[in-house]
């Protein structure tokens, strides 16, 4: 089964595990050992292979090791490229944003996980996602009060997995060499991308760790990866270890068997136990079939649209209630087309009585020809109003099974046809929660001089003004405006002025009177983690405060203590982009 080069590596890598072990009990200190053997023992052990399977396979000894001697495993792990001793973990460099490497240092972390999860029950903005990314994957050390560095990495994990932007999980793990510390977040990423039949970026996720992979699954998943790649002999290399140390996966050797071609007997057991098994299964069955059912997962129901599987579900038989009752699921959960879904409503066959008296007829039938009536009633409904009477029963009948989303992109096209002027008062709410009003587009800045936080001095935070001639403009400006008595200054202007003078722009003395600085806003909480100098939970809190809303839309009392924490903390450059989202006038 394996010919001659791999045995011979197999009894090479072999060699040097017993070798290694060998050292390590010769010696009291076996890194000084080590230290001294290091080069020999490097050209020795890798000189026959190619550069890409010497580092692979040295990852991969470091993980046999373990169960030979602890002892070798240290040994290994000290002089590997991939130390797991790391203190360490993000993508951003703090100075860039205005941070530091200590932000977390004087948090508590009792305190942490409590925010964490409440955050973590939100539907976040654009702007407060924004914000949580740069607050966890700043380059900063760990909390150290009532928290562990890997309790700390699994709350970064688990935000990472709630947002799910896999571009940034790739980029976070693989620039920290952290795929075996986060096996969660790792696994995430694989099954993401299996289910969504992109086999290349889920593979991707190997792409620049060379670290020791110490987790089954993602350890299997590694061996796929290498086959698919024409990686066979590596990919056998680190199987064989795995079987000697005691690895068994019967299903999962058997598929491996079949793509090697080891054998040519399909194995037709089909495992739901992950999608990686799942999609194993479908790889090594050319005759794959597979009908899923109201216990199938909602991985695996996204799996089989996205591999084109579904089609026999299209002309399921419509007196199968059942079946078109998980066609529904599958729909609401956008693992199946809205519109093959009211093919199928349409082949329903109905008398005319029952079409003309829908609106009462429906309620007779089960839930599923109910819909497939109204629906077919609402395409031959000429009158608008009527028609919006009878979606609107629809929508509520799918409401009412918990499947909002089937009807969703569909409602939305009969929406688009009709006149928002001939909508009746008792169905606008209906017609404008339901309709897909056009996304907001970018505005352009609409200067206004006669108003401090809307005139072009705004630009000095986006960088575009001296910082002497800034404190000559707004001087000026606030002497006409103590000229002008129907000029008085709103909370946005104060946000502005403060903010200037946080930066040290001088304003003279005598325009104080001009407003009054509010000490009461500010959270306590907040004022306490300031003070503590906490400014990554200070972050957080604010992303809490933010919540679902755009920045843009939060009240000016709000942004005006959000402003003030970021004065006091110093963090310009988060507190300038905010600002500069609103204060200006937009258009």
């Amino acid at each position: 089964m394996k010919n001659s080069k791999l045995l011979s590596k197999k009894f090479l890598i072999i060699t040097l595990i017993l070798f290694a072990s060998f050292k390590v009990h010769s010696s009291d200190k076996p890194v000084d050992i080590w230290k001294e053997n290091e080069k020999k023992s490097d050209q020795n052990s890798v000189s026959n292979l190619s550069t890409d399977e010497s580092d692979n396979l040295s990852s991969e000894i470091s993980i046999y090791n373990k169960k030979l001697n602890d002892e070798t495993l240290n040994i290994v792990e000290d002089i590997s490229l991939n130390s797991k001793k790391i203190k360490i973990t993000g993508l951003y460099d703090p100075q860039d944003y205005d941070l530091n490497i200590n932000m977390w240092i004087n948090s508590d972390g009792d305190q942490l996980k409590d925010l964490f999860g409440r955050i973590t029950k939100l539907n976040l903005s654009e702007d407060a996602s924004e914000l949580m990314n740069i607050s966890i994957l700043i380059n900063a050390h760990y909390p150290k009060k009532n928290i562990t560095e890997r309790e700390f990495l699994k709350l970064k994990s688990d935000w990472l997995i709630k947002n799910s932007n896999f571009d940034l999980i790739k980029e976070y793990l693989n620039k920290n060499g952290i795929l075996n510390d986060n096996p969660k977040l790792s696994r995430h990423f694989i099954d993401f991308y299996v289910s969504e039949s992109k086999l290349k970026k889920a593979c991707d996720i190997f792409s620049n760790n060379l670290e020791p992979i110490t987790d089954e699954y993602l350890s299997k998943f590694k061996i796929y990866c290498l086959i698919n790649a024409g990686k066979t002999e590596e990919a056998l290399l680190i199987l064989d270890l795995k079987k000697e140390l005691g690895f068994k996966d019967r299903y999962f050797e058997r598929k491996i068997d079949y793509l090697l071609g080891y054998t040519s007997k399909i194995d037709d057991s089909i495992s739901e136990k992950s999608i990686f098994d799942f999609h194993l299964a479908h790889k090594t069955n050319p005759n794959f079939k597979f009908r899923p059912d109201e216990k199938t997962s909602k991985i695996i129901w996204k799996y089989l649209s996205s591999a084109n599987l579904l089609s026999s579900l299209k002309e399921v038989d419509i007196t199968d209630l059942d079946k078109i009752s998980n066609i529904e699921k599958a729909v609401h959960n956008k693992n199946f087309s809205e519109n093959e879904l009211f093919k199928i409503y349409m082949r329903f066959q109905f008398n005319i009585n029952q079409l003309l008296n829908a609106k009462e007829s429906h309620k007779s039938l089960s839930n599923i020809e109910a819909r497939a009536l109204l629906y077919q009633k609402i395409l031959l409904e000429s009158e608008m109003i009527e028609k919006l009477k009878l979606l609107k029963i629809l929508k509520e009948s799918f409401k009412k099974d918990n499947l909002d989303y089937a009807f969703d992109n569909e409602l939305k096209k009969f929406l688009k046809e009709m006149d928002p002027t001939e909508v009746p008062d008792n169905l606008t709410s209906f017609y404008y929660t339901n309709i897909e009003l056009d996304k907001d587009l970018p505005m352009e800045i609409k200067y206004n001089n006669d108003v401090l936080h809307q005139s072009k001095l705004i630009n000095y935070f986006n960088g575009d003004y001296a910082k002497s001639k800034i404190e000559k403009d707004v001087n000026n400006f606030l002497k006409k405006i103590k000229k002008n008595k129907k000029y008085s200054l709103s909370k946005k202007d104060v946000i502005f002025l403060e903010s200037l003078k946080s930066d040290g722009i001088k304003i003279s003395e005598k325009y104080d009177d001009l407003y009054e600085v509010s000490e009461d806003e500010m959270p306590t909480d907040i004022q306490i983690m300031i003070n503590n100098n906490e400014s990554g939970s200070a972050l957080l809190r604010i992303v809490e405060v933010i919540g679902q809303d755009k920045l843009e839309r939060i009240d000016e009392d709000t942004i005006y203590f959000i402003i003030s924490a970021l004065n006091q903390l110093n963090i310009d450059s988060i507190r300038n982009k905010i600002l500069f989202k609103v204060l200006p006038l937009k258009v």
